[in-house]
């Protein structure tokens, strides 16, 4: 049986680190072929803030409360310089669909030179005015004394969160979606045994509590950062990046920013907006700031395997417009949206049916857990809409057309979203529960005006 087992692992691990040719064959086999270990690793990078959000809860709800302030803050920033790499996703993979490895290669290495500069720009941000953030979301004195070293560590080491990123996004768009899943499960199992130590001050280890949380995260995730570089310079996947290369293009960069100012802009809108909600409900409370941020979290548990088919759906469409065969590429965004959608059906039922329990891994606070519950029960209605508007966009944005999701993300969210939580929450007096109200019909308008969008088929023209 041992023997037996060792063999299919081996022959799986072959199978996602055989170089495929993403431009041929089945259409099935290779979204899963990249959906897979995108996936884990999706879920993985979630894991990591449950992690932290699981051994801070032991610490009260006041600390959960204040670190989920922190992520909205730091989900705001560091967006806006993520979004940049729908630009970098957009030229890697159109570069190995063309199969000239050498371009993708060098557009590659220019989008850790634009990452290095971000990250100054955020260190410079987050020693500065860390505090004066949680203030202005509403944390109050109390949360905002103990957020703010947490927010500190990771805005001042976010070169490491950016650089992570990046290697995951490069190594995907080319083709190669195994590496950033082993280093994801690596960076994972270490903040497991290094966060409780930190937090908490087990044996030699100072207790830091909420900034211990942060600091083995960004432990972690250097390690992480050092794997992925010496996969990419020692040419272990399918780029090859060079020192040499690293010399600032200007022109490369821009191009990568001009695309990815709109899906920079459609992840800071989303975040600000998240930040916005984290104002409401701040209003009813601290079990509901608890609340919300452990729905969030779980959500997003949802979502990451989505983020799996969606990023295969960029890269699939990618490389396909490269080999100049767009029909290829619309057949597989919409396959890859059809089994997002079946999984996010099941999950959909699971939140719905076991919701308390969910929420009972965080804190068993009884107001948290009702609060929670509720929020859990309604958004999972409409998942299937969240797997239109993912998977459908982020095939845009692979092909490099990012406006179009960026105007849908606008209606949905601020023209939809925004008015209706205010409208249902205190015009009509349905307190929080408009507000969840509210989060829950976003997602029926953003998945039916994706699927009108890319039906009209404007992404297939664009040039990079």
């Amino acid at each position: 049986m041992e023997y037996n087992t060792t063999i299919m692992f081996k022959r799986m691990v072959k199978t996602f680190t055989t170089k495929r040719d993403l431009t041929t064959g089945s259409i099935s086999k290779n979204i899963w072929f990249l959906a897979v270990p995108m996936m884990v690793s999706n879920v993985l990078q979630t894991a990591l803030s449950i992690i932290d959000m699981i051994w801070v809860g032991r610490l009260g709800a006041d600390a959960l409360a204040a670190v989920a302030m922190c992520s909205s803050v730091i989900f705001v920033v560091m967006s806006v310089f993520m979004g940049i790499g729908a630009g970098v996703m957009a030229m890697v993979a159109r570069g190995a669909g063309k199969k000239d490895y050498k371009e993708a290669s060098y557009a590659a290495t220019q989008s850790f030179v634009l990452g290095a500069f971000a990250s100054i720009l955020l260190g410079i941000i987050g020693f500065f005015f860390s505090r004066q953030f949680l203030l202005v979301i509403g944390a109050g004195e109390h949360l905002a004394n103990l957020g703010t070293p947490f927010l500190e560590i990771t805005m001042i080491c976010s070169v490491v969160f950016i650089f992570l990123g990046l290697s995951n996004i490069v190594l995907q768009a080319a083709g190669d979606a195994f590496t950033p899943m082993v280093v994801m499960v690596i960076v994972t199992l270490l903040n497991i045994v290094l966060a409780p130590f930190l937090i908490f001050g087990i044996g030699p280890f100072p207790r830091l509590e909420i900034a211990g949380a942060a600091l083995a995260t960004v432990i972690v995730q250097l390690i992480g950062v050092l794997i992925s570089f010496e996969v990419l310079f020692r040419g272990r996947s399918h780029l090859k990046m060079h020192l040499h290369n690293l010399i600032p293009d200007y022109g490369v960069m821009g191009k990568m920013i001009g695309i990815g100012i709109p899906a920079a802009v459609q992840l800071a809108l989303r975040s600000i907006m998240g930040v916005f909600f984290m104002w409401i409900v701040a209003a009813f409370g601290v079990a509901a700031i608890a609340a919300y941020g452990v729905g969030l979290r779980l959500n997003m548990i949802v979502i990451m395997p989505g983020f799996g088919f969606a990023n295969a759906a960029a890269t699939l469409v990618g490389q396909n417009l490269g080999a100049h065969d767009p029909k290829r590429a619309s057949q597989s965004a919409w396959l890859a949206a059809i089994y997002y959608m079946i999984v996010m059906l099941v999950l959909g039922l699971a939140f719905i049916i076991f919701a308390p329990y969910w929420i009972l891994i965080f804190n068993n606070d009884p107001e948290v857990v009702r609060m929670g519950a509720d929020f859990m029960r309604i958004t999972s209605t409409t998942f299937i809409f969240v797997a239109l508007g993912l998977v459908l966009g982020r095939a845009q944005n692979g092909a490099g057309d990012t406006m179009v999701p960026l105007i849908i993300n606008i209606v949905a969210l601020w023209i939809v979203q925004v008015p209706l939580a205010l409208i249902f929450a205190y015009a009509m007096g349905m307190g929080i529960m408009g507000v969840w109200y509210a989060i829950a019909i976003a997602p029926v308008v953003g998945g039916l005006l994706s699927v009108y969008f890319f039906q009209r088929g404007g992404w297939q023209h664009k040039r990079i």
